[in-house]
């Protein structure tokens, strides 16, 4: 059955509406909570929060439903979806929550959960959690007023952001990174609070921009979204950085800028790291779980190292099970979430990719451009068709028959992949092709096809 309020990366809308109104946010921190009564060890949790006008509110909503519930709570105040991850497997918390919509516009927030080991929720209980949330809906009135009564407002706990930050100098500790000058695009969102701390725990050098959140500001035209946004700003100027760093809203994905000012994106930061890796015999049987998404030409280049790539669903949960179910020891998204499991990471950190790359670079004496000079690409493109409804698209004859025309053009020397967002009322239209002129193309019928059956007028 699928989950109706759980998407592939938790609970996500528009703040303030359903399912983010708060008699539902409080439904889902009491459900939470009654969870973690009957089924963690430790009967407390850690909440996180990014820098969007909703979050404060939002935050001590979920606090006050777990205090419903009977459950200890803490705030790590403003701080990353992955510090949160961290943080619950490391100072005995039986859940991390983390209220942020991650790479959205500011009026949208969201909630994630992390579980006890810093893994997100399995589909089980995420199904489990929900049927108690409808139950307590039945009576929002009863909510409303509870929370109001039970509304909190939880500091900041400066002890775990120190643990945050040093953790994460651990990971690269006994490299030395002072020679490098990088240029960090905070996004205005959570990595504001924690990335200068980390870079100035490490010895980098570091400059950072978008870096003042009030509220709404964060995303807006800048992090992961607009990497091209460090890249002008590296390339202006001539030579002074190394590299450029953009995270997105909650930094558990970064995307990277090379001294040219050229974007790097995740399949480039699997391709280098994946070979530093193998090389010192941290890269577990040889394999990189990438997503259905990643290009082909990050396939071939990997294979010319001798590492095989196994695809997985999109979503970083889904590349995760991947690498648990094969032992990996490395795997990531073209759109810069990239999870190491060569150390106790369990989900996907800017951060800590950010200093795996600025390692690489020291440890190799080569410029990020040389680490990934032959990746070969082939044209890909992305299109986003907002839709109505989700129904199965091979079920609608019009789309399918479109998929289907495009694959059999393409005859192996490419690839189609359509699927829904897991986080918007979106269907995603990519298309590779050995030849420009075709993917744009085959991508437009296809795009066609999906706007004249499901599209919003």
């Amino acid at each position: 059955m699928a989950r109706q309020l759980f998407g592939t990366d938790g609970i996500r809308g528009v703040a303030g509406q359903y399912p983010l109104d708060e008699p539902t946010v409080f439904a889902i921190g009491r459900a939470l909570g009654h969870w973690l009564r009957s089924a963690a060890e430790h009967k407390r949790a850690v909440i996180g929060q990014d820098t969007r006008e909703s979050s404060p509110w939002m935050a001590n909503a979920v606090a006050a439903g777990l205090l419903a519930a009977g459950v200890e709570v803490k705030s790590a105040g403003v701080i990353t979806t992955p510090g949160v991850a961290f943080l619950a497997r490391n100072d005995a918390f039986g859940a991390g929550i983390v209220i942020s919509a991650s790479h959205n516009p500011w009026t949208d927030n969201g909630i994630k959960v992390f579980s006890a080991d810093g893994f997100k929720l399995p589909d089980a209980v995420e199904h489990q959690i929900e049927a108690e949330i409808f139950q307590q809906l039945g009576s929002k009135a009863a909510a409303s007023s509870e929370t109001a009564a039970l509304f909190c407002s939880l500091p900041g706990s400066t002890e775990l952001h120190r643990d945050y930050v040093c953790w994460l100098a651990q990971q690269v500790a006994g490299t030395d990174l002072s020679s490098l000058r990088v240029l960090v695009d905070c996004a205005n969102g959570a990595a504001s609070a924690v990335a200068p701390d980390v870079f100035r725990a490490c010895g980098v050098q570091a400059k950072f921009l978008h870096q003042a959140p009030d509220g709404h500001n964060i995303n807006h035209e800048c992090g992961a979204l607009h990497p091209e946004t460090v890249a002008r700003a590296v390339a202006a100027e001539n030579g002074h950085y190394d590299l450029g760093i953009t995270f997105d809203g909650d930094a558990d994905r970064a995307l990277f800028s090379d001294a040219a000012g050229r974007v790097v994106n995740g399949d480039a930061v699997l391709l280098l790291a994946g070979r530093e890796m193998q090389a010192r015999g941290a890269l577990i049987g040889s394999l990189v779980v990438a997503t259905t998404m990643s290009n082909m030409g990050l396939e071939i280049a990997l294979r010319r190292s001798g590492i095989h790539m196994l695809r997985a669903a999109v979503g970083d949960k889904y590349v995760l099970e991947e690498m648990l179910k094969h032992g990996s020891t490395l795997g990531g998204e073209q759109s810069g979430h990239v999870i190491f499991r060569d150390g106790d990471a369990t989900t996907g950190d800017g951060l800590l990719t950010a200093l795996r790359v600025l390692q690489v670079m020291a440890r190799t004496g080569k410029p990020l451009a040389d680490l990934v000079s032959d990746l070969k690409v082939f044209p890909q493109i992305i299109k986003n068709v907002r839709v109505r409804e989700k129904k199965p698209l091979m079920e609608i004859p019009a789309i399918a028959a479109a998929i289907t025309a495009a694959e059999k053009e393409l005859n192996g020397n490419g690839r189609v992949v359509v699927r829904y967002s897991g986080t918007e009322a979106l269907a995603r239209v990519m298309v590779e092709a050995d030849d420009e002129a075709k993917m744009q193309r085959l991508t437009s019928a296809i795009v066609t096809a999906i706007q004249q059956a499901l599209g919003t007028s």
